[in-house]
């Protein structure tokens, strides 16, 4: 049977539980995931050289790292070549490219020392989404915008302003709104004796970084939490209590990151209890392992959760998506696609749900129906639809992309340094 064929006869089957699925098809096309850049060289950047700083790691040494702007932006394209539909790109400051002698530290970023990307995403009809790098810097060996150093303090400060005008940049030149995350690592390796002095510090560099002027309908401000990390296992200034508050009281979005929490608790839901408080969300999607390991996104329990919540309660134009992971022990191109593709699978998966019908259960207390079918739903001819999917799109199906990858590998990433 081709592809086509075994779509209709999966149409058909999904027809008989009051599933659309050309409608899910469409829609689909229409849900546009941030790729983050820094899969693609292990959070590296351009802008510093030594290891990676801020309770975070990049473990594995697989040969072909991008180790220029050129050898990024063309794995980015291959990675994108082999992904279903329009996305959009998500950088980190650290990623500035500086002409000769044109360099500028962290605090006097410009629009300009971006000009390359913007022409790159502008080529391919995406936008970008933007992050603040509070981290790998000298001046980030132990705080950033909570530091008792006050130089230090309004140096990140500045770093924070700077990327708004920057932020707002690529929204102007790309015709898209652009998403700002802020996440500092700060924090403590053991117990402190002052939690409240340094999120008084980061509130009010917070307060000074939003006290600039911005078209708020061009730049999406988000704040992100985090439990601990490497060198901080005790306290961290961000947490998930801060940086909800912060957002509710400042008109800003809170942006989740699903490795960002304790080991028990999962963004699916938190989701819905945010939506009702809040008109956009933004999210990071990861796989944590244990802690946030920042291990590639797979088509597992929770992702196809984090789906099923903003499906269901059709908040696909309220929540803006982006994935973050960095693994440098594989193909990282391979990567990208397979966390890419499982997200859209995860989508895909929660789209074919006849979500109305499962909430008539629920209400109805029919739970043993409910548990039935949630489970009889798991092998219908998902992967037809899936398939019809890529296809509909020009890129490969099943496994076939892997090839591609393999040959890129050969001529390409083997040739590196």
């Amino acid at each position: 049977m081709t592809t086509a064929q075994r779509y209709e006869s999966a149409k058909e089957i999904y027809k008989s539980i009051g599933v659309d699925t050309d409608k899910a098809v469409e829609t689909l096309k229409d849900i546009h995931i941030s790729m983050h850049c820094w899969q693609g060289d292990d959070v590296q950047g351009f802008d510093h050289e030594g290891p990676l700083s801020g309770g975070i790691q990049t473990t594995g040494n697989y040969p072909g790292k991008a180790g220029t702007p050129e050898e990024l932006m063309d794995d980015i394209d291959k990675a994108l070549s082999l992904i279903p539909g329009k996305h959009k790109l998500n950088l980190h400051a650290n990623y500035a490219i500086f002409e000769e002698g044109q360099f500028a530290d962290r605090d006097a970023l410009e629009p300009v020392h971006f000009r390359k990307w913007a022409e790159f995403a502008k080529e391919r009809g995406m936008g970008i989404d933007f992050n603040p790098t509070f981290f790998s810097h000298e001046k980030a060996e132990t705080f950033t915008l909570s530091s008792p150093d006050e130089e230090i303090r309004q140096f990140w400060i500045r770093h924070g302003q700077a990327c708004i005008r920057i932020s707002q940049y690529f929204a102007e030149e790309l015709g898209q709104p652009c998403v700002m995350n802020i996440w500092i690592p700060d924090g403590y390796k053991d117990v402190p004796a002052d939690r409240l002095a340094p999120r008084a510090r980061f509130k009010d560099s917070l307060d000074q970084i939003l006290s600039i002027d911005y078209d708020k309908s061009k730049v999406y401000v988000c704040l992100e939490s985090k439990v601990f990390g490497i060198g901080m296992e005790s306290y961290t200034v961000g947490s998930s209590e801060f940086c909800i508050n912060y957002a509710a009281n400042n008109g800003i979005l809170s942006l989740m990151d699903n490795g960002h929490y304790h080991p028990t608790e999962v963004v699916s839901d938190k989701i819905p209890a945010m939506l009702l408080f809040n008109e956009k969300l933004a999210l990071h999607v990861t796989r944590p392992v244990r802690w946030d390991s920042d291990h590639v996104v797979l088509f597992d329990d929770e992702t196809k959760e984090i789906a099923k919540e903003i499906v269901r309660n059709d908040a696909i134009d309220r929540v803006f998506l982006g994935l973050d992971f960095f693994d440098a022990s594989i193909n990282r191109i391979s990567a990208w696609v397979v966390g890419m593709r499982n997200m859209q699978k995860a989508f895909l998966f929660a789209l074919l749900q006849p979500n109305d019908k499962l909430k008539e259960l629920q209400n109805n207390s029919e739970f043993t129906e409910l548990m039935m079918l949630q489970e009889e739903l798991k092998l219908y001819p998902f992967g037809d639809v899936w398939n019809y999917f890529c296809e509909q799109c020009k890129v490969p199906q099943k496994e076939d992309w892997f090839k591609e990858v393999q040959q890129y590998e050969k001529e390409v990433l083997s040739k590196r340094a």
